[in-house]
């Protein structure tokens, strides 16, 4: 039975069921679809808040960049004693000559005023591209939460399913095992004939029993994900099929996965880089000024304690740089090349295990009309050998065995059905498209 081979996916989560009592809000109506839960786990997870810390990260960075255009203000103070200073001989009407004294002080304020610098507008543009790059790789992180929800939501339909035909199969062997114990009693059959219906009952219960320990696995596993509890809720079947056509017929044509943002947005951050990496060579003017008091002052004859000031424009250029710069952008243009080889490895990939997925899902629709056709025979042959029970013309191990082919006929189409949509899902997801 295919459940068994699902069972191991809740029975190596069981773990978890504790976790489903702490911290799980009830759910809405609304919660109990597939888009939804995975709408709830993107938000709950802690990953999320990366969003907003990286944006506040890049506003600081951003106010700091922008702070270089503000008057840039510095102080200093030198006191010196010179072993050499410049003097006049003696002249004319002056019997002595001029020497200065060796030793001077000067304590100023410089202020400098950016009026042109083309880095800075720049370095903001490689800031906002980088911010955007760090937000795309969160929103790639976040979307394997998708699939990973996905496939508990998907496991507690299927062992829902399979549970409602077991219900459905014990109780019609529970009426079968009422008429055999009928007739034990009146003496028209040997006591094997009930014994081994209650054998299969209890057969069946088990069955049951492992389904519910299984589904609880698979609800805490989705509960945990999403932060809601899901233990005793009716998870809704999507009808996905039109979703599934429109993305197929858009297959190639459509770059929704986040991925292909952040190629993006990787691409336009070494642009930026390559930009501001040009600009470092352009010219900067300022203005500048410096005030301040010192001995001697700007006229080095005066010897007293005198105060100054001076203003003027600076223009600063560096034109060579030995093709620094120039290496640079030809290592961002390498690496541009590796990102679009990168980009066009992920798209191959995704186009790859989309054949797989549209395989799967015609595959799964054939075996759907199969399966309608197959429980159709079945369910003929077991009313007529139901018939033949309740006279007593067939034994309990026939009849078991007829009801035990229907069993597995209906288990089947259930699985499928199932599995359908979750294929469905997947091919959804794989593309990029969300999933209603």
């Amino acid at each position: 039975m295919r459940f068994l081979s699902r069972a191991a996916f809740g029975l190596l989560m069981l773990h978890a069921i504790p976790a489903m009592a702490a911290g799980q809000e009830p759910l809405s109506g609304d919660s109990l679809h597939l888009g939804a839960l995975q709408a709830e786990a993107v938000a709950r997870d802690p990953r999320g808040r990366q969003l907003g810390l990286i944006a506040a990260q890049s506003t600081l960075r951003l106010r700091s960049i922008g702070s270089e255009w503000l008057p840039r203000l510095s102080g200093s103070a030198v006191a010196q004693y010179q072993s050499e200073v410049a003097g006049l001989p003696a002249q004319e009407g002056a019997p002595l000559p001029l020497t200065l004294p060796h030793d001077s002080y000067d304590a100023s304020v410089a202020v400098r005023q950016p009026i042109f610098d083309p880095g800075i507008s720049a370095r903001r543009a490689v800031e906002q591209a980088a911010a955007a790059e760090s937000g795309s790789a969160v929103r790639v992180a976040l979307h394997a939460l998708r699939q990973s929800v996905a496939d508990a939501y998907f496991t507690v339909l299927l062992l829902d399913a399979q549970r409602a035909e077991l219900d459905a199969a014990v109780t019609g062997l529970e009426a079968r095992h009422a008429v055999a114990r009928e007739r034990v009693n009146a003496g028209e059959a040997l006591e094997s004939e009930a014994r081994l219906l209650e054998a299969e009952l209890l057969r069946r219960r088990e069955s049951l029993s492992g389904l519910a320990v299984n589904r609880a696995a698979a609800a805490a596993v989705l509960g945990t994900l999403t932060g809601l509890s899901v233990a005793d809720a009716a998870l809704s079947l999507p009808d996905l099929t039109p979703q599934a056509d429109s993305a197929r017929a858009a297959l190639g044509a459509e770059r929704l996965r986040p991925e292909y943002e952040q190629f993006a947005r990787a691409r336009e951050a070494l642009e930026s880089r390559s930009v501001e990496l040009g600009r470092r060579n352009w010219p900067r003017l300022s203005a500048i000024g410096r005030g301040g008091v010192g001995r001697p002052g700007l006229n080095p004859f005066d010897q007293s304690v005198g105060g100054y000031w001076l203003a003027g424009i600076q223009l600063e250029w560096s034109p060579w740089d030995w093709g620094r710069a120039g290496l640079e952008r030809e290592a961002l243009g390498i690496q541009q090349e590796i990102v679009a080889t990168e980009e066009a490895a992920f798209s191959e990939r995704i186009a790859r295990i989309a054949i797989g997925d549209l395989a799967t899902i015609d595959r799964l629709k054939q075996s759907l009309d199969a399966d309608r056709e197959i429980i159709a025979l079945y369910g003929d042959v077991l009313r007529e050998t139901q018939v033949r029970f309740d006279e007593g013309v067939v034994t309990s191990a026939e009849y078991v065995d007829r009801e035990t082919d229907l069993l597995a006929a209906r288990l089947a189409r259930a699985t499928h059905t199932i599995e359908l949509a979750e294929a469905r899902a997947r091919f959804l997801t794989l593309v990029g498209w969300e999933v209603p």
